[in-house]
């Protein structure tokens, strides 16, 4: 691609106190030609805290204009623009706006950077009290009941540590869910109001985070959850091989796969599982047990 492009600039912003500012986020606001915000008035209060004053040009980059207005963005880069996107909030394209921007960016071979700045992520995990050695990033949950369910079943022996993203007003049915899919006893925190002057960290079993949140909640919330526990092969009954097929033809597998793999990450023969299976089946057609069987 001929003549000089421009570069993309990815700045993490403060995840609460303005103070956590990284300094060359002050100076990439000043020096930008364009600053994609994704709520401007925000960006007002965050440039007045920090008092600088862009000179670029600023326009919104949400959720609602994203598609529309990446081409408009890709071709300011393409002229040799100095592009800088910011969210309210963390890091740009971290369940916020920006992918679609950079991966056009990197299409067009146009140069992608960033200004490393606060995770809600990272913070979360450091204050949870949980292992922090291995862990993966789930965002938010689907909004609806079933498709939050299904999601939480598809992680449900992820041995990493699991964090996600909540709205307070449905984190008490998040938590309730992920009791029942996790375990009651599994182990969580959850932390709301993260380096703002209300900050708090509830730790404890799913079950009485659920009751705590059932109360009301307020804030930016981040929930983190402890990972299964590793099991060997004389800690699964049939009942659990059972639940592990379900859990991967629900999610997609066809039967005869699941039975392989759940019998590959168990150490167990496939006719065993294969056995766990047809039992339940058929324990199924004779009538429901504890209102759950394989169909």
């Amino acid at each position: 691609m001929g003549g000089v492009t421009g570069t993309l600039v990815l700045a993490g912003t403060p995840i609460g106190d303005t103070a956590d500012a990284p300094p060359r986020l002050a100076a990439e606001l000043e020096r930008a030609d364009v600053v994609a915000a994704e709520d401007t008035r925000r960006l007002r209060r965050l440039t007045q805290a920090l008092g600088v004053h862009p000179q670029g040009r600023v326009l919104s980059y949400f959720e609602g204009n994203e598609s529309a207005r990446t081409p408009e963005l890709v071709e300011a880069l393409e002229g040799g623009a100095r592009v800088l996107l910011v969210t309210d909030a963390g890091m740009p394209s971290v369940s916020d706006p920006g992918y679609r921007l950079v991966a056009a960016a990197v299409e067009k071979d146009i140069k992608v950077t960033a200004v490393p700045g606060p995770s809600a992520v990272l913070t979360a995990l450091a204050l949870s009290g949980l292992p922090v050695d291995r862990f993966c990033f789930e965002g938010f949950l689907p909004r609806k009941a079933g498709e939050r369910l299904g999601r939480l079943r598809e992680v449900a022996d992820e041995r990493r540590t699991l964090v996600y993203f909540e709205a307070p007003h449905r984190l008490d049915d998040t938590l309730a869910a992920m009791a029942e899919v996790f375990g009651a006893e599994r182990r969580a925190a959850v932390c709301r109001e993260l380096t703002k002057t209300y900050e708090e960290v509830k730790r404890g079993p799913l079950k009485d985070l659920a009751a705590w949140a059932a109360e009301g909640v307020r804030g930016e919330i981040t929930v983190v959850v402890e990972g299964a526990a590793e099991t060997g092969p004389a800690d699964l009954d049939a009942a659990e091989l059972v639940r592990r097929v379900q859990v991967r033809e629900e999610a997609g597998e066809r039967r005869k796969e699941a039975i392989a793999a759940v019998a590959v990450e168990t150490g167990l023969p496939k006719r065993e599982v294969f056995d766990a299976v047809v039992a339940a089946k058929n324990a199924a057609r004779q009538g429901p047990v504890d209102g759950k069987g394989l169909s």
